[in-house]
C-alpha cells in the first residue's frame, strides 16, 4: 500500500517509514501548499494537513500532529510546541526554552494524532500519547525535538539516548501508527 505523508519534514519521513513496514510513504509534493496549523487541537492540525493534501493530490492522505506538554506549564507548549520560541524557531531554541522554564523531575507528556483523510473525503484519527519527565540535561545523538530532555516513564535515558526500536515501541508517534497501522489491515 501507497500513502501520501502531508510533511516534507525529513525527520518524521524516517521515523514513520520506520513506524509503518510495509507501507510506501510518499512525502508532499513540492508546490502543493502546507495550510497553516491554526486549529485548536492536535486533532485539527493534522485534520488540516491530511485534508489539505488529499484534495491537492486526489490520493489517502496522512498527517500528524504532535507536541510535548509541561504539567508544570499548565499544558503548555502543546499544539503550539514546533514554534514555542517563536515562529521560525529552531528545534534547539524551542528545547532552551523548555529548559528554562520547566524544572528537572517535572512531568511531561508527548501526544500525536494521526489524521487519514481518503480522496472522498472519509477521515479517522489515531491517538499516542508518551508520559516522562523532564531530564537534567539535554543528553542523547538521537531523536530530533524535544528528545534530548523527555525521559519516558520507567526509562532512565532519554528519548534521543534510546535506539530506534527502542523509542519506537514507547513512543507517542509509534503508538498512534500503530493504530493507523491495525486499521490499515482490517
Amino acid at each position: 500500500m501507497r500513502l501520501l505523508l502531508a510533511t516534507r519534514n525529513d525527520h518524521k519521513m524516517r521515523e514513520f517509514a520506520r513506524l509503518m513496514p510495509g507501507l510506501e510513504l510518499d512525502p508532499l509534493p513540492e508546490g502543493v501548499e502546507t495550510p497553516p496549523e491554526d486549529g485548536g487541537s492536535y486533532a485539527d492540525n493534522a485534520l488540516i494537513k491530511a485534508r489539505a493534501a488529499a484534495r491537492a493530490t486526489g490520493r489517502a492522505a496522512v498527517a500528524d500532529d504532535s507536541g510535548i506538554e509541561a504539567e508544570a506549564l499548565g499544558g503548555a507548549p502543546g499544539i503550539h510546541s514546533a514554534r514555542y520560541a517563536g515562529a521560525g524557531a529552531s528545534d534547539g531554541a524551542n528545547l532552551a526554552l523548555l529548559r528554562e522554564r520547566v524544572p528537572p523531575g517535572s512531568a511531561l507528556r508527548y501526544v500525536c494524532v494521526i489524521a487519514h483523510v481518503d480522496p472522498a473525503g472519509e477521515e479517522h484519527l489515531f491517538y499516542g500519547a508518551c508520559d516522562g519527565t523532564m531530564a537534567p540535561n539535554a543528553t542523547g545523538p538521537r531523536g530530533f525535538g524535544y528528545d534530548p530532555v523527555f525521559v519516558p516513564a520507567g526509562e532512565t535515558r532519554t528519548m534521543a539516548e534510546l535506539a530506534d526500536a527502542e523509542k519506537d515501541a514507547m513512543s507517542h508517534r509509534g503508538r498512534a501508527a500503530r493504530a493507523l497501522g491495525e486499521w490499515l489491515r482490517t
